[in-house]
């Protein structure tokens, strides 16, 4: 108050540049600042203290704060209402949870992260002050102003956590601003609209409404906003509204409660004050009352009038002015305005946007997540094998980001009832639902505000109502309160609350109940005698991948995306693929999955995330392995025993005494390949009419392409040639797939089962990985399976949905050496269950010993980098240069996987928790583009990855 520049600056002023400084003005930013602008004509006329921003658009906001400022004699405080950040006002500006949300989540260090981050954010906006926190207590749940913006109904909680936002928002050199004071919780009136009234008695308001404001001033507030309401206990004998009342503001405020920062009223323009007073009324009382600013001001020269009036009348006094003119400008040496610098445009976007802004907002959206149901512990959903799941959007006409998300986790089948739907309609649906046993509700598109109930409607409420047989999760996207219309989300088993509707909460959602993310939110609020203060459920995730942003695993989501996107473009530009997939999961978490460019060269269809690819040798690891390596946990197979022990055809061979763990180590003398199809040729070309027709007869119906079809009987002839096939001259590492032919029959043998019906149920239903399959032209239309090779020679035909692999082709596409389609996240899960030793979605799938064994390398004295099936990193592969390099110079020795003919990839390294999973046709249309290798695409994807580790 007693600084050199306040005081300079204060002795220079006249009266009316005095009295300018006490008010802040209205400005939007929606359009360029013309020249003849009022508001400049304000500025030099009437010497006004600051601005408050409207809606508008950043860019064009910081321009016009510049040119203000430059228009000014005293720098101008720049203010904005930022409930929830930047994104209150303007577009394309970070929106953090509405503050309800808040009030739910238990980690209260979080508000503070955010505080601090909206105060930056507007600090580069060259914003000073922030018309925020609320501080009000919302006890009603019909009020029609305040209820979602408030922390809710516990004053104490209320309390503290709207001083964690303040504090962040002051550290970050941005002044708070506590609203609305005496308190705005209990009302039933908008005071936009009239003049709302509290009746409370002191006691009640002690404990209640004042109770935030007294712990915000002695934590250090630096800012109140004064409300236009009526408060009976301190002004019984007329309508004055609080911002006006000197009994709260002087002797309440500043007397009793010993409040020294600065005190604003609410808009001057609401009808809470406007209708009962002029303009020039209400300024003169708001002042006297012991306002210091006032904010959105119609009529300003009318105002500053009045103003210079009651002084000359002795209603004001000089002196009064001067010492609120003081603190005005003791506030813009807070903020530094003594040395003012305009604030830069450059790289505007980028300093909003930064990642770590995108994950504290996810992190709160996450922790505000509230369950208030859940019989029998339905969620996290478990056993995902014995589910039909039916995801049910209500409100909408839309396919959902939750939708969507839900079928991330296993098969789900979409619905939606319109928010004016008609009875028809809903029996209609219900009528379809019948043969699903679990139905998942999202209640969409709902309003925050208690207008319209909601958003809510009679038939939203029917569709929820319990149907039998059936269970049932509601997941609501919206307010709270609102459950006081929708009463029959109290008959589902589960019911989880979101408090808003985005992305963010539809994707946290559906990963919640699928336990993908722990869940910890406890109402802020009393909503009926069914959902009380408080409640609200723990839920603990079990496993499943979560899907978040890179910055929460420990990337740079900039270098991340800037270095895969080079390498990946690098490939497209020198067409070593059409188009391909990238994915990247740290920690259980996947934080990168994009798909680029197209199915083919003609650019005609782009890729997308839920594509299915041919994975080629990838069904080694995927297909006959996670069989052994169950069978070898329940010891009915075993790694030192002859493989002819499993394999009866090879005794009385040479091939009679190598041992399984040989084989799988590709240290069997194996042959790398026989090109079985050629065998089943003439010497014209033409295949054998003994061994394939050009359609399916009760002999020939082992299908092998579009319109070709096999004898049933040469499988057996495949058998031979690996049989009598010659072996290799020493026991060295020599890759070699016929092995591969032979497990889907070995295990049949062990357990009993049809090969692909074991590995389904054992293995991808309970996964949720429900896209994997052999002979993918069997369960899915053609426009979503990825075309591989134009087969001129064998199969002539350009191969989609058909196995790529010839010799897989021939034993009716189900081979253990290549077969298996299926989609990126799909393939993810299966790693991510080696890499968790067995264990996925709180299920033990496999014996974790087992997996271990199977992963680590076998001869490495041998100089054979392989595990059992897997793939390993060449030894010393950290010596080497990426160029010479298998996979990534920096995946660990205990990092395993497998890659892919068709140009697939998939690598997990526990050591460092990472997967990565690369997709891409590069034999389109020809095997003979070998760019892929050449341009080392996949182990330079894959070591960006960990060059964009922190």
């Amino acid at each position: 108050m007693n600084d050199q520049w306040v005081g300079s600056t204060l002795s220079k002023m006249t009266l009316e540049e005095k009295v300018g400084q006490l008010f802040v003005i209205q400005m939007y930013s929606k359009e360029p600042l013309p020249i003849d602008h009022p508001v400049l004509d304000k500025i030099s006329r009437h010497h006004i203290g600051g601005i408050i921003f409207m809606q508008g658009l950043p860019e064009q906001q910081l321009e016009i704060t510049n040119q203000l400022q430059a228009a000014s004699k005293t720098p101008l405080l720049i203010t904005m209402d930022g409930e929830w950040g930047p994104g209150f006002r303007l577009k394309n500006t970070p929106k953090y949870p509405v503050q309800m949300a808040l009030g739910a989540i238990q980690q209260d260090s979080l508000i503070y992260q955010m505080g601090y981050e909206i105060g930056s954010q507007m600090k580069r906006l060259g914003v000073h002050v922030n018309f925020a926190p609320v501080a009000d207590v919302n006890s009603n749940p019909s009020n029609p102003v305040i209820n979602y913006r408030s922390f809710g109904e516990e004053p104490q909680k209320v309390a503290h956590k709207t001083w964690l936002y303040a504090k962040g928002m002051q550290d970050a050199g941005v002044l708070a601003v506590a609203k609305h004071f005496p308190g705005h919780g209990d009302t039933k009136t908008d005071s936009h609209l009239g003049l709302p009234v509290i009746r409370h008695d002191f006691a009640r308001l002690e404990q209640v409404e004042l109770y935030p404001f007294k712990h915000l001033i002695n934590k250090g507030i630096g800012g109140v906003m004064t409300a236009h309401l009526h408060v009976e206990s301190y002004d019984p004998d007329n309508s004055l509204p609080a911002s006006l009342s000197t009994n709260l503001i002087q002797n309440k405020l500043i007397d009793d409660l010993g409040f020294e920062g600065i005190v604003v009223t609410d808009a001057m323009n609401m009808h809470g004050v406007s209708k009962q007073f002029s303009a020039g009324e209400a300024t003169v009382k708001a002042l006297q009352a012991g306002n210091d600013l006032l904010e959105i001001v119609p009529n300003l020269t009318e105002r500053i009038e009045a103003v210079k009036t009651a002084i000359q009348k002795g209603e004001l006094s000089e002196a009064a002015i001067t010492h609120k003119c003081r603190k005005v400008l003791a506030l813009k040496k807070w903020l530094k305005l003594d040395h003012y610098q305009a604030a830069s445009p450059a790289n505007l976007q980028e300093d909003l946007h930064q990642p770590e802004y995108r994950l504290t907002k996810r992190l709160l959206h996450e922790q505000s997540l509230t369950l208030l149901k859940n019989e029998d512990q339905l969620l996290p959903l478990q056993k995902l094998d014995t589910l039909k799941i039916a995801a049910v959007s209500v409100g909408t006409t839309r396919e959902t980001h939750f939708q969507r998300m839900l079928a991330n986790y296993m098969a789900v089948d979409f619905f939606t009832l319109p928010e004016k739907a008609t009875a028809d309609d809903l029996n209609s649906l219900n009528a379809k639902l019948g043969s699903y046993n679990l139905i998942i509700y999202g209640i969409h598109d709902m309003r925050l505000s208690v207008s319209g109930k909601y958003g809510t409607t009679p038939i939203m409420n029917d569709a929820i109502a319990r149907l039998p047989g059936k269970r049932q999760v509601i997941a609501l996207f919206g307010n709270p309160y609102a459950l006081n219309y929708l009463t029959n989300a109290s008959q589902g088993n589960a019911l989880l609350v979101t408090y808003q509707e985005n992305q963010i909460t539809e994707e946290l959602a559906a990963q919640a109940i699928f336990g993908a993310i722990n869940v910890s939110g406890k109402l802020p609020v009393n909503v009926n005698q069914t959902f009380r203060l408080n409640q609200g459920l723990l839920l603990k995730k079990n496993g499943r991948f979560k899907y978040t942003v890179p910055e929460e695993a420990g990337f740079s989501s900039v270098k991340l995306k800037t270095q895969i996107d080079s390498i990946v473009n690098l490939g497209l530009k020198e067409q070593a693929f059409p188009g391909c997939q990238v994915l990247v999961a740290k920690n259980g978490k996947i934080v990168f999955h994009k798909a680029y460019g197209y199915f083919t060269y003609d650019k005609k269809r782009p890729v997308k995330l839920t594509d299915i690819y041919d994975w080629a040798s990838l069904t080694k690891i995927t297909g006959p392995l996670p069989a052994l390596i169950k069978l070898h946990g329940e010891k009915k197979f075993k790694l030192d025993m002859p493989f002819s022990f499993y394999w009866p055809d090879f005794r009385n061979t040479d091939k009679e005494k190598i041992t399984s763990r040989e084989i799988l180590a590709h240290q069997g003398r194996l042959k790398p390949y026989i090109a079985y199809y050629q065998e089943a040729m003439r010497k014209d070309g033409h295949l054998k009419a003994s061994v394939f027709r050009d359609h399916p007869t009760a002999m020939f119906n082992l299908r092998v392409s579009t319109n070709l079809y096999m004898n049933n009987h040469y499988i057996d002839n495949i058998y031979s040639e690996i049989r009598d096939s010659e072996l290799l001259p020493s026991k060295k590492y020599a890759y070699s797939g016929l092995a591969f032919f032979l497990y889907p029959r070995i295990i049949k043998d062990l357990t009993g089962q049809d090969y692909e019906k074991y590995l389904q149920s054992q293995f991808y239903k309970p996964l949720g990985a429900n896209t994997v399959t052999y002979n993918a032209y069997k369960r899915f239309p053609k426009s979503i399976i990825v075309p591989t090779e134009q087969d001129n020679l064998f199969r002539k035909e350009l191969l989609q949905g058909f196995v790529h692999d010839e010799g897989a082709s021939m034993m009716g596409g189900v081979s253990g050496n290549a077969g298996l389609f299926g989609n990126a996240t799909d393939l993810a899960k299966i790693m991510q269950m080696y890499m968790q030793y067995g264990e996925y979605g709180g299920q033990q799938l496999m014996d974790s010993a087992s997996v271990r064994e199977f992963t680590r390398i076998q001869y490495p004295k041998n100089k054979n980098r392989r595990g059992l099936g897997f793939d390993k990193p060449y030894i010393d592969n950290k010596k080497k240069k990426l160029k010479d390099a298998y996979p990534a110079v920096d995946a660990s020795p205990e990092s395993f996987g497998h890659s892919g003919f068709t140009g697939t990839f998939a690598w997990a390294d526990p050591k460092e928790q990472l997967l990565f999973i690369f997709f891409s046709n590069r034999i389109y249309p020809s095997r003979d583009n070998t760019k892929l290798f050449k341009l080392n695409i996949r182990p330079a994807l894959h070591q960006a990855i960990y060059d964009s580790l922190f």
